[in-house]
Order: structure tokens, then sequence, then C-alpha cells
């Protein structure tokens, strides 16, 4: 492909993640590998110069793109080289004209910055936000240990348990370390996150959003299969890939429950009162994780962020039930809104007397409320907001 025709295609790609984004299609991921499957005219090399172009592209818009053109457009303001690719050659862009729409720059949505800013984001705070994250794992205590297990790549340590760090890109999964399950891909906030609940053997302890299992597999190898750990959530689909996770990664779960939106509580029943830990990684804006999925930020409304914080403050009143006298709830959000974390932690102690938020002995991360926030600026992982909360005996 010629580099006029690499811009041509990153434009109407983008033209794809911006309507998905709009009407909550597919992720940018999952339209990038439908497109490069089913245009083998494709090489490796082109392939990677328009996944660069379509990701810069993203980074560099802050409000949603009116067009992908408008987008690459504004993305060729700071970078002259692309300006001299509309030229009106065979596959590649239609030559400039006067007046054309350019995209707005930015760092999000003029609202969402804005709530960004009043949560004491903003600045290089902000900016990090878009920057490359590097791959971490977490090596899996349950098969290995971080100090004598060798992999096909030095990591470098990170400040948890069992985490190692290496450079964006790298291929962990073809790994047969990997796919034997003795480690497993988690940033090293999230694992930071696992090791605050402070999971230990003989513990009942309930992950209420697990998802597909990451932090599942944590608190496993965390408490060393003795105990009762419960896994539960909302979505079939996430859900049922934590068995194969788990069985790959030797974790054992006693259980694993789908429950039914709005209804927890009554399938949640025979737990009532008996943990002795509660994980709430609550369903969230995901601010913090957009180093990863930068388009993200265009999927995003007022409307939206209030669902999410109506259904934040469900969940920590589910869990609070689930609770023995005296266990601990700890509640963790990949985002870094205050209506998200410090406020959601706030409004509970207000609302439920006895409670009291206990200081997070963590490696990194600074004071933010009654919690703790962990951004890419500061501690060079995802955004996390993570609180611990102890019920009255």
């Amino acid at each position: 492909m010629t580099p006029a025709a690499r811009v041509q295609s990153a434009i109407g790609l983008l033209d794809e993640i911006i309507a998905a984004a709009l009407g909550k299609g597919p992720p940018a991921d999952r339209i990038l590998a439908d497109w490069f499957r089913s245009s083998r005219f494709a090489g490796s090399k082109d392939r990677r110069v328009i996944r660069e172009l379509v990701y810069r592209a993203i980074r560099h818009c802050g409000p949603v793109p009116q067009t992908g053109r408008a987008a690459m457009l504004a993305l060729a303001q700071d970078d002259p080289s692309l300006l001299l690719l509309f030229d009106g050659s065979t596959y590649g862009p239609a030559s400039l004209e006067e007046g054309e729409l350019v995209a707005e720059a930015g760092i999000a949505p003029g609202w969402l910055a804005d709530r960004l800013a009043a949560s004491d984001i903003a600045g290089a705070e902000a900016r990090s936000l878009l920057d490359r994250a590097p791959l971490d794992i977490r090596v899996n205590a349950l098969k290995a240990d971080r100090e004598v297990l060798e992999l096909p790549v030095r990591g470098e340590s990170l400040p948890t348990a069992q985490g190692l760090r290496f450079p964006h890109g790298t291929q962990v999964e073809q790994w047969p370390e990997y796919r034997d399950g003795r480690i497993e891909v988690q940033d090293g906030g999230s694992q930071l996150a696992c090791e605050a609940v402070g999971a230990a053997a003989g513990e009942t302890v309930i992950d209420l959003c697990a998802g597909a299992g990451g932090k599942t597999l944590a608190l496993a190898a965390a408490m060393g299969n003795a105990g009762t750990l419960i896994a539960a959530d909302v979505d079939r689909g996430r859900l049922s890939r934590l068995g194969p996770r788990a069985e790959r990664a030797g974790a054992a779960v006693a259980e694993t429950i789908l429950l039914n939106p709005g209804r927890e509580a009554e399938t949640l029943e025979a737990w009532r009162g008996k943990a002795d830990a509660v994980l709430v990684d609550a369903p969230c804006s995901g601010t913090g994780t957009w180093r990863r999925n930068p388009e993200a930020r265009w999927r995003l409304d007022p409307a939206m962020l209030d669902r999410l914080t109506e259904l934040q403050r469900h969940l920590l009143g589910l869990a609070s039930g689930l609770l023995r006298p005296g266990g601990r709830l700890m509640y963790v959000t990949c985002s870094l809104l205050d209506e998200e974390g410090a406020g959601q932690i706030a409004g509970f102690l207000a609302r439920n007397d006895g409670w009291s938020a206990v200081p997070l002995p963590l490696p990194l991360g600074r004071p933010r409320g009654q919690g703790l926030r962990l951004t890419p600026h500061h501690d060079e992982t995802d955004g996390f907001f993570i609180a611990r909360l102890d019920k009255p005996c």
C-alpha cells in the first residue's frame, strides 16, 4: 500500500469507530481486527502503520470528531507530512479543500474534561491518561514465583507481590508461561487493588463484580486456594470465561453465581452476613483506562455517568449486607472522577452509621477523600480509586 492509501484506510476505520462510539457499537480494537482479517491486501507493515495512525488520531481528538477525515486532518496539524498525502492520488484521500472540517484536539469532550478538572485531574495529570500503557503481568503464586521464574524477556519488578512490567506490545500471550497459567496479564494498579483486599487462607471472600475473573484469580492466589471464594456477576458472557481461566491458573473458585440485575440480593441470600471480605470492582466510566481504550471517552455521556453512579451506590448497599459483623468492604473503580470514588464513599458513610474507612498501606497512590487514588502520571498504573470500609461489630 502507498502511504496515501494507508491514510485513507485509517480515515475509513475512524469513520467506523466514531459511528460505533456514538451508537455504542463494537470497540476500536475489534473494528480494526475485523478489517485486518478481511483486507488481505494489507501487509504486516501496512497494518502496523494503519493501526498507529488510527490510535494517534483517537488520542489527539478530545470531543468526538465529525468524521474520520476531520480527525486525520486534526492530527495532520501537528504532523505536516500527513497533509502532503491529501493529494487526490489513487486510493488516497481526496485533495484538500478550503474550509474543510478539522476535529478539535483535547483530552476529552468538554463536559468530561470539566468533570475531571473538578476532580483535580488536569494539565499533566490529564494528558497522561492518553499515554501508551506498558504491559504488566502477575506471576501466579499458585504455580510459580517471580523471583525464580525465567521468562523469554526480562521484566521490571513492580511494587506488588508478583508483578512484572514489559514494554507495550510484548506478546506475552504467545509465551508457554501464559498458556500454562503461570502468568496473567494484569495492570499493576489492579494488582494493588487485589492486595488491598487482604484475602487470606480460610476466609470467605466474594468478588461481587467478577466479570471474566481477572481479580478473582488474584484473590485465589492470595488465599492459596484455602478458603471459600465466590465469583458473581450479571454478565453471562464474561462470567463464562472465568471457568477456563481458573482451570488454567489452578485457581479454586467455590461457586460462580450469575446474578439477575435488580434481584441480586435474592440470588445471594445464602451468603448474607457470612463474608469476611467483599470486593466491589464496580462498573464505572473507565476514565482511568484511556491509555488502553482511548475511544472510551467518546462513548460516555452525562446520562450514562448518572446511571453508573446509581449502580455503584446500589452495589455498595448490596455488598454491605453480605458481610459478617467486622467484615471489610473493598470498593474499587478504574475511574478518576470523584463522583465515582471519594464521593461514593462519603455518601455511603453518611447513610450507614458505625462503618469506618480504614487507611490503606499501599506502596503507591495518594489519599483522596476516605480512599486512595492511583494515576498514570504519579504511579505509572491505570487510574484507580480504592477504599476499605469496615462493618461495625
